[in-house]
């Protein structure tokens, strides 16, 4: 919960009367020193109250995605995979990465959203940032490095769509250092949901889950796969929302659980480490939720998959979008279980028709 003075409330309160009114006529008006305002601006921005300058006042369901902008190369087999020789595939290459791909669903459900990553400075880098700029994705926080080049990521899959094997080149992300959250805190603390994935460096994550306790942003992480589960704080308390498949969460709490009960008991022991909540997902067998007094599985949507690559991003931005509206975790778990279906019915690791009326389309044949 962010706290204010009384003299920060007056010059909030100003400030949204007359966003264009200038420090000194806030001044005269509240009968105080310019300096005093000046202070109390860089206050309320630090507070995510403020959002830069110009006294921009942040959006009121704004999420920040951080972590992996990539080039994806997926190739998917035509027949049954051979090891140890060449298989025919057919191709295709597109932006990846779990932070993009979260902020590309969630721009394509009107919500407004943020990118902070760091690409190369190659054609890939410009690629991705293009690509998200004209989806309205706010990427002014991005940062571009001639260090490494843009990360990349390949996945075999076989003929029925499920991954064989990926590779992954993601050592730019080791320059994601602390640093680059002081330079885009301002946009971080004006959000009402910050989502990291685990493409971050340990240190990043704990930094910004210890500066989350002091901010007023709800803060939702996904450990994106078994060997960077490391990575997560070691304390969890400061995440809000922890994103797992199940597989990761038995790696992590070193259990054995399996199916829809074993995925429930896993996320409450999750969260009995101290997450607010945690959803461990199954694939085509729904995803488990536990938070604040509720424990749960969800079925999954049925679905006729040509392609499960994104699924699990595309159900966490339809989590976050519902949130972000207000809604409690169970509900907002059903539209992800939704929308992480309608992508595995597209080839395209982001479902190009995705949109608020396509949910509500699909929603509405389901009530007649």
């Amino acid at each position: 919960m962010t706290t204010l003075t009384d003299q920060e409330r007056a010059v909030l309160a100003a400030i949204e009367a007359n966003p264009f009114a200038s420090q000194q006529e806030m001044a005269d008006a509240l009968g105080l020193a310019r300096s005093t305002i000046a202070a109390h601006v860089v206050s309320l921005t630090q507070k995510g109250l403020l959002l830069g300058r110009g006294y921009i006042l942040p959006a009121g369901r704004r999420v920040v995605c951080l972590g992996g902008a990539v080039l994806d190369r997926k190739y998917q087999a035509l027949a049954t995979l051979v090891p140890a020789t060449s298989n025919p595939v057919t191709g295709v290459r597109s932006p990846g990465g779990v932070a993009r791909n979260v902020a590309e669903n969630l721009a394509r459900l009107a919500v407004p959203t943020a990118l902070v990553s760091i690409v190369g400075e190659d054609e890939a880098g410009r690629e991705i940032l293009g690509h998200l700029r004209g989806l309205g994705v706010d990427v002014s926080q991005a940062v571009t490095t001639g260090e490494a080049p843009t990360a990349e990521y390949a996945a075999i899959l076989g003929p029925d769509g499920d991954l064989a094997l990926a590779a992954a080149d993601m050592r730019i992300f080791d320059l994601f250092t602390p640093t680059l959250l002081d330079r885009a805190w301002a946009h971080l603390a004006a959000a009402s949901w910050v989502f990291a994935d685990c493409n971050l460096p340990a240190e990043t994550l704990a930094a910004l889950a210890r500066r989350r306790q002091g901010a007023r942003f709800n803060l939702a992480i996904d450990a994106v796969s078994i060997p960077k589960l490391a990575r997560l704080p070691r304390n969890l308390a400061g995440i809000d929302l922890l994103f797992m498949n199940l597989d990761e969460a038995n790696a992590l709490l070193g259990s054995h659980h399996a199916g829809p009960e074993g995925a429930v008991a896993a996320a409450l022991a999750l969260r009995a480490r101290g997450t607010g909540g945690t959803v461990v997902t199954l694939g085509a067998m729904g995803t488990a939720i536990a938070s604040d007094g509720v424990a749960a599985h969800i079925p999954a949507v049925p679905a006729q998959p040509l392609d499960t690559t994104g699924a699990g991003d595309a159900m966490i931005a339809g989590t976050l979008s519902r949130l972000v509206a207000g809604d409690d975790l169970t509900a907002a778990a059903r539209m992800g279980a939704l929308v992480g279906a309608l992508t595995t019915e597209s080839a395209a690791s982001v479902h190009p028709g995705l949109s608020p009326h396509l949910l509500d389309a699909y929603l509405h044949r389901l009530t007649i």
